[in-house]
């Protein structure tokens, strides 16, 4: 597993998967999911914790941003530090932001200790992971431009043959568009839009 090289890319999950580890009649399901932002996250551990409403423990851990700046990790009544911790250390091991893993634990009946706990989590995710197929995404720059009616034409020739994606749009006396772009390439995209006449750039 190689790290970026490029200064707006970094590396994410690029659909949900599923892993599971087993240990002395304990199962521990592991579950892998893109994410974007902490209100997602919750979403996504509220739907584990419904269908599997009768697991012991639903730990979890995520980071997001590109370099995994917003993170947190939950042992939900395991003892402190050995599931939620493990969790975040294969999301760090394998270099991955914007990225959640729920673990699931059904207990066997017999107890694992620390370290057997410490194990079975990270060899849960571990798997969740190995199943996943990892994709570089790119750090995007959100800008709005506004501009008269009569360069619509113009604007929308440019825009049409950048890759900036239109993500809002309004049309009147006075346009309004929301793109959003790659990092790297919006100074480009920039400096064409500059040249049409009546049109600004806001962040």
């Amino acid at each position: 597993m190689s790290d970026n090289t490029e200064s707006d890319s970094y590396r994410t999950i690029a659909a949900p998967a599923t892993g599971v580890y087993k240990e002395k009649g304990s199962k521990f399901l592991a579950f892998a999911y893109p994410v974007s932002a902490e209100e997602e996250v919750k979403v996504r551990v509220r739907e584990i914790k419904k269908v599997y409403f009768d697991a012991r423990h639903h730990c979890f851990a995520y980071r997001l941003g590109a370099g995994g700046e917003l993170w947190r990790a939950n042992d939900d009544g395991e003892p402190s530090f050995t599931a939620g911790k493990p969790i975040l250390g294969q999301l760090l091991s394998y270099n991955v932001s914007d990225t959640l893993i729920v673990v699931v634990r059904y207990f066997g009946g017999v107890k694992l200790g620390v370290s057997g706990l410490i194990n079975a989590y990270r060899q849960a995710a571990a798997d969740a992971l190995t199943k996943s197929t990892i994709k570089n995404k790119y750090t995007q720059e959100h800008i709005v431009i506004h501009f008269p009616y009569f360069q619509m034409n113009v604007a929308m020739k440019l825009l049409k043959e950048s890759p900036a994606t239109i993500t809002e749009q309004q049309f009147g006396a006075d346009c309004r568009i929301v793109l959003s772009i790659r990092r790297t390439l919006f100074p480009t995209l920039s400096a064409k839009l500059s040249q049409i006449d009546n049109l600004i750039i806001t962040r």
